[in-house]
């Protein structure tokens, strides 16, 4: 619409005086006038180099086939997954659109970068195997020509879960599913885990599950980057910007029954330039929620939620916007080079950062103690209160540490079960680690769900989880 303005305009402009009569202007100098026409209408035709004067590289296109909200890791893999998946190459336009250009409160860059396969059901385990596989072999994915190769990173120390003798039993459970679908996890007694992490002080704990392999953490904002430089030199389009509208269409139709249903689509998206209050549209045809703890205000966009109470169209998508603290803390006297990701039975994680004896570590809060969404302020409080103390009584070297440094983050908390919903996103918990896997995998209809089950793949509409809610560290 603004480049249809631009355009129209340009005969009102210096291009429209340039082809004008000239008055009195030498013949000898008519060549030179001519060959700068040429350039100006070469700048507006199609392909041309657009002139400076009206420049809208800043803004997203006309249209485009797919239109991506949320450039995360999330929304990157979707974007990833539509451009390799694409059969001819070039066959689909697709446009991500981020408002936060510097990704200073995106969910993946704050988060601890943590990947495990100790999960209740069967889908987080396979999703988790296909990220690993991944992250292993991650310059196969995303190595772009001329490009130096990626390094996430990757420390593969494993996850160690520890269970009280009120956990215990779950976390057999949980560890049988885990043998089932490939994962190399091993159960210990308190005595094994003493021998193995003799700085682990085992008092009440009845049952620990450690990954032998497959499990640890990476550099999260690593795999941003990566990920956004693959997606651009596969066409990927981008955009800084802010969805502020859907424009929908609908069609009255007949089921089987004789019942009548209005279908409704979304055919066009409003895009709200950054730092200005210029908005372009975009024709489209498909629409991905991929804003993660922002997904919910999306959706609302949408009209989901906005229907009359108790209704499908009423129901509104449950995923909140919740607050996290990650504490860094240095300890001369604390876990080695062997340490692994820790989660104790109380909630609280931790793992090692570095070498020079730093860690990482936090802890969910009550519902009661959920702070404050709007704004990333650290309670350090809180960490005196309720992170430390647990830490130190797990960990005796901790008595001594010092926080250096804290910062928050957000999560998309799925209210229901914590788990992915077929929008991808509310991905509470398992975090970054599956949003590599989620898009490739995932398919919405209930026949093609019935097929992935079959071939046991996942898909998000069978996922649960058992575990409790304190018991999930940002990953």
């Amino acid at each position: 619409m603004l480049r249809r303005t631009l355009l129209l305009g340009l005969g009102r402009g210096p291009l429209g005086r340039g082809l004008g009569t000239h008055r009195g202007g030498s013949i000898l100098d008519r060549d030179g006038k001519m060959s700068e026409i040429k350039k100006k209408i070469r700048s507006i035709l199609p392909g041309g180099d657009w002139n400076p004067l009206y420049d809208t590289s800043y803004l997203p296109p006309e249209s485009s086939d797919v239109v991506i909200v949320g450039g995360g890791v999330l929304g990157l893999s979707v974007a990833y997954w539509l451009k390799k998946l694409e059969k001819p190459r070039g066959a689909i336009r697709v446009l991500v659109v981020e408002r936060d250009h510097t990704y200073s409160r995106a969910s993946t860059v704050l988060s601890v970068g943590g990947i495990r396969q100790q999960f209740s059901v069967p889908e987080n385990v396979q999703l988790s195997l296909f990220s690993i596989d991944f992250l292993r072999n991650i310059n196969e994915y995303l190595a772009v020509a001329d490009d130096p190769p990626l390094d996430i990173q990757f420390n593969p120390s494993g996850y160690l879960l520890l269970a009280s003798e009120k956990g215990a039993a779950i976390m057999e459970n949980n560890v049988k599913v885990q043998r089932q679908e490939g994962a190399k996890v091993c159960l210990m007694s308190p005595e094994q885990l003493r021998n193995k992490f003799p700085w682990i002080n085992t008092e009440g704990v009845a049952l620990a599950s450690y990954g032998m392999e497959h499990e640890g953490w990476f550099d999260p904002w690593c795999l941003l980057q990566g990920l956004r430089r693959k997606v651009q030199s596969m066409g990927v389009l981008f955009c800084r910007g802010e969805v502020t509208r859907f424009v929908s269409s609908s069609n009255l139709m007949k089921t089987a029954s004789g019942e009548e249903v209005n279908l409704k689509r979304i055919h066009e998206v409003h895009v709200k330039i950054d730092q200005s209050l210029e908005y372009q549209p975009v024709e489209c045809a498909i629409v991905i929620n991929a804003a993660g703890a922002w997904s919910g205000q999306v959706a609302e966009l949408a009209g989901i939620g906005k229907g009359p109470p108790g209704t499908l169209q009423g129901t509104k998508l449950p995923v909140e916007l919740r607050k996290r603290y990650v504490y860094l803390w240095h300890c001369p006297q604390g876990p080695g080079l062997e340490t692994p990701f820790v989660i104790d039975p109380s909630g609280t994680y931790f793992r090692r950062e570095g070498l020079g004896h730093n860690y990482l570590g936090g802890c969910s809060p009550t519902e009661e103690e959920e702070p404050d969404p709007g704004n990333l302020e650290v309670d350090h409080d809180f960490f005196q209160d309720r992170v430390w103390p647990p830490l130190a009584q797990r960990v005796p070297a901790f008595e001594t540490l010092k926080v250096r440094s804290a910062w928050a983050g957000y999560y998309d908390y799925n209210t229901f079960d914590q788990n992915g919903v077929p929008l991808l996103l509310g991905r509470e918990g398992p975090g970054a680690q599956h949003h590599l896997s989620l898009p490739e995998q995932t398919e919405c209809s209930p026949c093609s769900a019935r097929k992935k089950r079959r071939s046991r793949t996942p898909h998000l509409s069978c996922v649960s989880t058992e575990l409790p809610r304190g018991s999930r560290p940002p990953s």
